[in-house]
């Protein structure tokens, strides 16, 4: 736990990073902040941050700047409710209410509009318009420990995973188990099954969680080619502008196979789900931080919206940002369909 002033030097190092892209060092902490202790005691406690790993110098002689340790404490201390400004509110409000174009132009509409106010990149998948419901499974006894799960979707599709338990389950135990799943699971789709509140065993969670990663594998095959804008606002930020690594970032960003480890991301209803640097599972986003949402109605269609940026982003105006595009592409989803 950190103490509550050491709480705002970290935040205070961020929101500085964030503006002036130079590292912070505690002498202009103790300058521009009436934190009301000695300079000699904000070192220290800078200290004592590099050495939780939440901030790091990139120079011995240099100041300060956030790790991902240091973003993420950061984030998780973000009000939850957080709105853009007011005008802003109201530009983006008046922006929905004037569209007529139809769904998918208005898609690229809104994404270049989320990019031009977080200055990054904006990501807006179309409408993915169903989700795979579970029809039937199966499991079947290969050997002592290992079962093979054959789970069939009310699309007519037919996947197999193999399974591996800690401990031996006859044929007959596993005909039970999976009768029970069915009866409680048929006709629901991923994120219904995870909602559901069933009592199982350990055996039933192992085969659950399997059931749910298969669904979802082949709900994220559903989404298209997203709408990108704003790569040049994304790719002028410091950390980019003289980057060696530029030839590299542009080929992964012009490629596809990035947007798939984006869409594999299990996103709530409602959820703004915040992913810096090295959470990334894909290597070639883990100078990265992504923020990203769902929009729209599970049963009917949903798409996701999201703002790629360096790890160095305004976190506060992305992920109110997000929020905000996400509820106003529901609502204008439901009007559409």
């Amino acid at each position: 736990m950190l103490s509550e002033r050491r709480k705002r030097i970290l935040r205070i190092v961020v929101d500085d990073y964030v503006a002036e892209a130079t590292p912070v060092a505690s002498n202009t902490i103790a300058y521009n902040y009436d934190l009301k202790v000695s300079p000699a005691t904000i070192r220290n406690d800078m200290a004592f941050l590099e050495e939780q790993g939440y901030i790091t110098r990139p120079h011995h002689s240099a100041g300060s700047i956030p790790t991902d340790k240091g973003y993420r404490y950061y984030v998780e201390s973000i009000s939850g409710d957080i709105e853009l400004p007011l005008a802003e509110e109201y530009l983006v409000y008046d922006l929905f209410q004037r569209a007529e174009e139809e769904f998918e132009q208005w898609l690229r509409l809104a994404s270049a509009w989320l990019a031009y106010l977080v200055k990054n990149m904006a990501i807006i998948s179309p409408v993915r318009t169903h989700q795979h419901r579970l029809k039937h499974l199966g499991l079947v006894a290969l050997q002592d420990f290992v079962s093979l799960l054959v789970l069939v979707l009310c699309q007519a599709q037919v996947r197999k995973q193999i399974l591996s338990f800690d401990k031996r389950i006859t044929q007959d135990e596993l005909t039970r188990l999976a009768n029970r799943l069915n009866a409680a699971y048929s006709g629901m789709t991923s994120s219904e099954i995870l909602a559901s509140k069933t009592k199982l065993s350990l055996e039933e969670e192992q085969v659950t969680k399997c059931l749910v990663d298969m669904i979802d594998a082949e709900d994220r095959l559903e989404y298209g080619k997203p709408y990108l804008e704003g790569l040049c606002l994304m790719l002028s930020q410091p950390e980019f502008s003289s980057s060696p690594k530029m030839l590299s970032i542009l080929e992964v960003l012009e490629g596809g196979d990035w947007f798939r480890h984006v869409s594999c991301q299990r996103i709530c209803e409602g959820e703004t789900r915040v992913i810096i640097g090295g959470e990334n599972t894909e290597e070639a986003l883990q100078g990265f931080s992504l923020v990203i949402s769902q929009y729209g109605m599970p049963e009917k269609g949903s798409g996701l919206v999201g703002v790629l940026g360096p790890k160095r982003m305004d976190y506060v105006r992305a992920i109110s940002s997000v929020n905000r595009f996400s509820s106003l592409l529901s609502k204008s989803l439901a009007e559409y369909i």
